[in-house]
């Protein structure tokens, strides 16, 4: 995916043509007059791309190669992370991370999906598609956190877990069963947060939360457009359509209920400006602990419940 997408083409020159304007001297009274124009227009600009994107353009930026992933966020929101390997039965899945670290003075159990930077890490982190001993890294973390009270905050990024021969083998439908079970049942609190994109059973396998928020261009749904676009129509070049029509952005998945939240991202998306979309997030997940630490673990479980329970739209006959 390249790093410039095309409807950002307009804001990315005139933000080219500033930076040469201010490497030039800008000392001139015309030469700084003609930077505060051009900022004033960008400003108008971006109001008017961002504020007006297609399911299809919020889903380019939720892949954006740039964008912070789940190890970025644990170096701008936590402190002391100590990552944890490993699921103690066949061996460390690198699509998934984890372990312990502190959120404003309190410990928590923090996981989620990694991808890489370039294709050597891509491989290595598999794409951010988990293998079941990923899931059960990830398992392995929630209860270490149900065992000694402490909350856990998940980050949800990923196309979906790998298919894999190897990962069906050993139990990849089994490995995301499980961890549906188990974190319906967590008496700890738990937050989940789709930073990028939330795709199917491999990122609701750690989304089972008591609050799941969403980045502002995030994208969260049961199969990819391109997925969807294969199986509906047989062209995959239909995903823009598939997109619109799969309700997959977060102002359609707030007002159906999916989420509870939507986070701000800096103008222009969260890998415009890392620290702005981690002060955003941080600001929220503070919120929502905050709630939730009040709770008793009785009323966590039974608000998780209830609170998956209402997701969907159904008729029962007279």
């Amino acid at each position: 995916m390249p790093d410039e997408l095309e409807f950002e083409k307009p804001v990315l020159e005139l933000e080219s043509r500033i930076a040469e304007l201010r490497a030039s001297g800008g000392s001139e009274a015309a030469s700084r007059s003609e930077i505060a124009r051009l900022e004033d227009r960008l400003k108008r600009l971006q109001q008017k791309i961002y504020g007006s994107l297609t399911a299809w353009q919020r889903a380019q930026l939720a892949r954006h190669p740039k964008r912070p992933h789940a190890l970025d966020f644990f170096r701008l929101l936590f402190t002391d992370f100590l990552e944890l390997h490993g699921d103690r039965v066949f061996g460390n899945d690198m699509a998934i991370v984890g372990g312990l670290a502190g959120f404003e003075g309190e410990p928590v159990v923090v996981l989620g999906h990694q991808k890489g930077r370039d294709t050597r890490e891509n491989i290595a982190r598999n794409f951010g598609m988990p293998h079941p001993e990923g899931y059960r890294k990830a398992l392995r973390l929630m209860r270490l956190a149900e065992k000694f009270g402490k909350p856990v905050i998940t980050f949800i990024d990923t196309p979906g877990a790998y298919p894999g021969l190897g990962a069906e083998e050993r139990g990849q439908a089994e490995a995301i069963a499980r961890n549906l079970r188990e974190m319906a049942g967590l008496r700890t609190p738990v937050i989940s947060v789709v930073t990028g994109e939330g795709g199917s059973g491999g990122a609701l396998a750690i989304g089972v939360a008591n609050r799941v928020l969403m980045l502002e261009y995030a994208i969260y749904s049961v199969i990819s457009p391109e997925g969807c676009a294969a199986i509906l129509w047989g062209d995959a070049s239909k995903a823009p359509e598939a997109a619109r029509l799969m309700r997959t952005t977060a102002p359609d998945l707030l007002r159906l209920g999916v989420i509870d939240g939507i986070v701000p991202e800096p103008p222009g998306g969260a890998h415009r400006d890392w620290e702005e979309a981690a002060a955003q997030l941080r600001g929220a997940l503070s919120a929502e602990l905050g709630q939730l630490k009040s709770r008793t673990a009785d009323e966590l479980v039974r608000e998780r419940y209830e609170r998956f329970r209402r997701i969907g739209v159904f008729a029962e006959p007279a």
